[in-house]
């Protein structure tokens, strides 16, 4: 009996209908980038696990897909590797998918660190992949579209990040929130509540506000030993409501013994500063709940949600002061943001705005009515094309109704005809499919219309 054709839950195979929409966002992306002076780099869907292990905290290392060594994987192995699981996997997996581009970008980095110029300005449009529990608007395969500054500390690069996300998403048609915070201010009240250590369990417990809620983020903030009167101390900053100016006026007096803390708001302070002199048309906003659980961020995060849909961040970064550290290149200070290409697709789908433009990208579809026929269309279609309009011509000499339904399942919008009374008059005959309007032209003035 054959086997059933399947793929892996949390993976999607895309046809030439979402191709077509996934290049729009790709292209809409790429230019952004491009108008910005960022250059395209592109990394191994596999790197040493070592390089990706200890990276993303605790629970992007239980997310991490990790490659079985080839031949007998688990020879001598002894018990004890059995209860760490990060050693077991050092020991029978030397390899693992990415789990996102910055940290493979940071090795890059470090790789080619001589052949690259400081600061250095680069994207990156590749899939990642995440063991995470598939979900709406959550896969474990999925697109991300990078652009990272890594040579320089200039808050200017944090305004450029956020006039690309603005420019981004106002090309895509999206209204969003840019919600922005600093990590130096959650060190700040890591320290004034009495657990500096405890840095990453609290933007772990932080991070997962807007999915679990205030009460069960308490309630995992007590259970990594953060104490009741360090909690309520935190609450009220995680409430904090008003203007940007009046946020950072209340956390003075709540981080004034804390240079770190004090320091995240003179910046935060500052690219909200830029922020307005740039004129950025999407709104933005100082949200101090905002954590970014990733253990490498140390300066600006950012997070950006689509107005009007009920789906997660779009969009997320922010600053890493030593990322390429782990790889042997201290204190280059880096920042970036990661569009999530498969969330913004759900997004534009639920707002219906993408363009409308054929499945196919064919513009013309010649119908084929015999080889008499075939000889006329050739050399037009040749010129067609080398004019730049995307043009073919039915394959198979079949019934006009045949290729007409053809036409129209791949959306493409003109069929020409060209029958022997056409090729005696040395024209041809142009149907618009969706308004049915139907016109003689002539070789030269079909291809003058479609430039």
């Amino acid at each position: 009996m054959a086997q059933k054709p399947s793929i892996p839950k949390g993976t999607r195979d895309f046809g030439p209908f979402e191709m077509a929409r996934r290049e729009y966002i790709f292209d809409t992306v790429k230019a952004v980038f491009k108008l910005y002076g960022y250059s395209p780099i592109e990394t191994p869907a596999m790197e040493n696990l070592t390089s990706l292990l200890g990276k993303y905290g605790e629970e992007g290392d239980r997310l991490l897909f990790k490659v079985l060594n080839s031949g007998d994987a688990f020879a001598g192995i002894n018990p004890e590797m059995l209860q760490n699981s990060n050693s077991l996997s050092l020991k029978v997996c030397e390899k693992g998918l990415r789990y996102d581009l910055t940290v493979p970008f940071a090795r890059f980095v470090v790789q080619h660190q001589n052949e690259i110029t400081f600061p250095f300005k680069r994207y990156q449009i590749q899939p990642v992949w995440r063991a995470d529990r598939p979900q709406k608007g959550r896969y474990r395969e999925f697109f991300q579209c990078d652009v990272d500054v890594i040579g320089s500390t200039s808050l200017l690069n944090e305004l450029e990040l956020i006039q690309i996300t603005d420019e981004v998403f106002k090309r895509l048609g999206i209204d969003v929130t840019i919600k922005i915070n600093n990590r130096k201010i959650l060190s700040g009240i890591a320290e004034v509540v009495g657990h500096p250590e405890k840095l990453t369990d609290i933007t772990i417990a932080i991070d997962k506000i807007d999915k679990i809620g205030l009460d069960e983020v308490k309630k995992e903030l007590l259970e990594r030993g953060i104490d009741q009167k360090a909690i309520d101390a935190i609450e009220p900053v995680l409430n904090l409501k008003g203007t940007t100016a009046e946020k950072i006026e209340a956390m003075k007096p709540v981080l004034e013994k804390s240079a770190t803390g004090m320091k995240g708001l003179e910046e935060i302070s500052r690219v909200f500063e830029l922020v307005q002199l740039a004129g950025v048309v999407q709104e933005t906003e100082l949200d101090l709940s905002l954590a970014r659980g990733l253990n490498y961020y140390t300066g600006a995060i950012f997070e950006v949600k689509a107005k009007g849909v009920a789906i997660g961040s779009i969009c997320g970064g922010g600053r890493y002061d030593d990322l390429t550290g782990i790889f042997g290149l201290p204190g280059v200070s880096g920042v970036g943001i990661s569009f999530g290409a498969d969330r913004i697709y759900d997004v534009l789908t639920a707002l219906d705005k993408f363009p409308a433009e054929s499945s196919s990208g064919t513009k013309i579809l010649f119908a084929n009515l015999g080889e008499k026929e075939q000889e006329y269309i050739v050399p037009i279609l040749k010129k067609l094309r080398e004019a730049g309009v995307a043009s073919e011509i039915y394959t198979e000499v079949a019934k006009l109704k045949k290729q007409f339904d053809y036409a129209e399942k791949r959306s493409i919008p003109y069929l020409v005809i060209a029958g022997e009374s056409e090729i005696l008059k040395g024209v041809l005959n142009l149907k618009n499919l969706a308004t049915g309007e139907q016109v003689e032209i002539t070789p030269a003035e079909l291809i003058a219309r479609f430039l």
